[in-house]
């Protein structure tokens, strides 16, 4: 049956025009569909007047009238080639949202390691999907991961079974290709008890047009697993780009994220790690590096709910231009989360006057016996640093370009994927130059 009748916002009615619930062989799908249609119609698009959204205005997003991507011709091998990560022998690549094997790869994988479509994991694995999908990503109160779960039809899934490693870097590709188009990449990853994985998530564009992706990925981490996480975006400068990752950590697991944001006009990115066992650890660093008119959003939930959680958080945001950066941190501890050891760091460079940064690191804490931090810096180049550049010969440009490449690598330095790195270190290093 037609869904839109009703939806609270014209905008999101357009959104859905076309999507429709009921049809799902499996009934469970076909319940948390049409759960989150529900939703997603009675939800407004948020605006800055809700207080987790009063620094980001996403206007300009409801003045586009994207359209659902319609299949057409996928790009050649050659198009997708400089995107490749050569140490992942496994690679999923989708398509304006939709999976695209002929682009895709896989080397080999051992025995209980499964990298495949949603939809063909349905008929394998399909008790842990219904386990874990659209269960972690709440889409009670958020539209976009309503959105996301109402047009649910395909997406990436990851399993390592029981005290299993992934002997590669897994790569999860999505790409745009058409314009004014809305794409619902999805991502589920399962890292069982003591399993080992190292995942890239890339989300870049073969266009310069405005389009939209709405993204959500849940990932569910098991006792003593491991994953570590890297998360690339750099859609096209007119795109925007909202997405929601949800992380389950059971005991002593350990959850290493590294979220690096350099496209879209507007972007958004919700990172959520609820501690769901005792003795589980959390590492969340970031990278924001945007110039122009974008506006780069990123809010983070470090949830510690069971006693002995460690988390470090370090956030960092490189504004040029007439950018616009944001982030909110929370760090939340519940009562008898006892002996959680939880730090949160936010440091912010302008590299001009119009420039703009808001952050707002939280504290919440409802335990008595825990060692919680947190801390912000925003500011420009250190006068002393430039000058004891400038007296070793270098000129004032090259003194800020160095200071400020200098400031992002220390991010990009973490990251588990060395070509990504050099990469990366590329082209912060491209970034910082252009104002020559």
């Amino acid at each position: 049956m037609s869904t839109v009748v009703g939806a609270t916002h014209p905008y999101i009615a357009s959104l859905l025009n076309g999507c429709e619930s009921g049809h799902d062989q499996l009934s469970w799908l076909g319940e948390r569909r049409a759960a989150a249609l529900e939703r997603a119609n009675a939800l407004a698009v948020p605006t800055t007047r809700d207080e987790e959204w009063r620094f980001t205005d996403i206007t300009p997003l409801t003045r586009v009238p994207f359209q659902p991507a319609v299949a057409v011709p996928h790009p050649g091998a050659d198009d997708v080639a400089k995107f490749i990560i050569p140490e992942a022998g496994v690679r999923l690549t989708f398509v304006d949202g939709m999976f695209a094997p002929e682009l895709s790869a896989n080397a080999g994988l051992p025995y209980g390691v499964v990298v495949t479509s949603l939809a063909a994991g349905l008929a394998t694995h399909g008790s842990v999907i219904e386990r874990h999908l659209a269960r972690h990503a709440r889409f009670e109160q958020d539209v976009f991961a309503a959105l996301n779960t109402a047009r649910l039809r395909d997406g990436a899934l990851v399993w390592v079974a029981k005290n299993q490693q992934c002997p590669t870097p897994v790569q999860l590709l999505f790409l745009s290709t058409q314009k004014a188009v809305a794409a619902y990449p999805r991502c589920l990853v399962v890292a069982e008890a003591g399993a080992e994985l190292t995942l890239v998530e890339e989300y870049a564009s073969l266009v310069d047009n405005a389009y939209f992706t709405d993204a959500v990925t849940e990932v569910a981490i098991g006792d003593g697993a491991q994953v570590r996480h890297v998360r690339l975006q750099r859609e096209a400068r007119d795109a925007f780009h909202i997405a929601t990752c949800a992380v389950a950590l059971a005991k002593d697991a350990n959850y290493a994220s590294h979220a690096i944001t350099l496209g879209a006009r507007i972007s958004r990115h919700d990172l959520s790690v609820r501690q769901g066992g005792e003795g589980a650890e959390a590492r969340l660093d970031g990278l924001t590096l945007i110039g122009g008119r974008q506006l780069a959003d990123t809010h983070t939930l470090l949830d510690h709910g069971r006693p002995n959680g460690r988390s470090r958080q370090l956030h960092k945001c490189i504004v040029g231009g007439a950018a616009h950066a944001v982030f909110s941190g929370k760090i939340a501890v519940a009562p008898g989360a006892q002996l959680t050891d939880s730090a949160q760091e936010s440091r912010n460079l302008l590299l001009s006057n119009k420039a703009h940064v808001d952050t707002k690191p939280q504290l919440e804490i409802f335990a008595d016996d825990v060692k919680c931090a947190h801390g912000a810096t925003v500011g420009q180049l250190e006068a002393e640093h430039l000058f004891y550049l400038q007296s070793r010969g270098l000129s004032e440009q090259r003194a800020r370009n160095l200071l400020t490449y200098a400031f992002g690598a220390e991010v990009i330095d973490g990251i588990p994927v060395p070509s990504l790195v050099e990469q990366l270190e590329e082209t912060v290093l491209a970034e910082t130059q252009s104002a020559e």
